[in-house]
């Protein structure tokens, strides 16, 4: 998996190649963590993939998941920029266990994408969605 770290603007972007492995999820932790442990958090992660790649093996998949957990509540938005419908739901599917603000953007607006994670605070969308919780 491609990725870089946008360290002054606090953003990380993915760009997932092919099934997802533990290695990967290491090498974002290694690069990750210690950005984390000296600001805070991340404004955002940005994911631009033409369509989930799966997982190599089960290693893989604990491995995303404990990135994950590890990860979300450090995290303050997630772009997930595609083409793809399965992956255009996946806002709807992760707000209800991760912290982070999720939005999808088509494949064509990765600058867009970019932008809304840059922008202080959260959307007026997302604060009336945790009052409506």
């Amino acid at each position: 998996m491609l990725h870089e770290l946008l360290a002054d603007e606090g953003i990380l972007i993915v760009r997932p190649e092919g099934p997802l492995s533990s290695a990967d999820f290491s090498e974002l932790a290694t690069e990750v963590g210690p950005y984390i442990e000296s600001h805070g958090k991340l404004k955002g992660l940005m994911i631009c993939a033409d369509a989930f790649p799966g997982w190599q093996n089960i290693d893989g998949a604990l491995s995303h998941f404990k990135f994950v957990r590890d990860h979300q509540r450090k995290i303050a938005k997630v772009a997930v920029v595609s083409d793809s419908d399965v992956l255009a739901l996946l806002p709807r599917l992760v707000s209800h266990f991760i912290r982070a603000e999720v939005k999808h953007f088509e494949g064509s607006e990765e600058d867009k994408a970019l932008a809304w994670i840059a922008r202080r605070g959260a959307d007026k969308s997302a604060d009336m969605r945790k009052w409506l919780r």
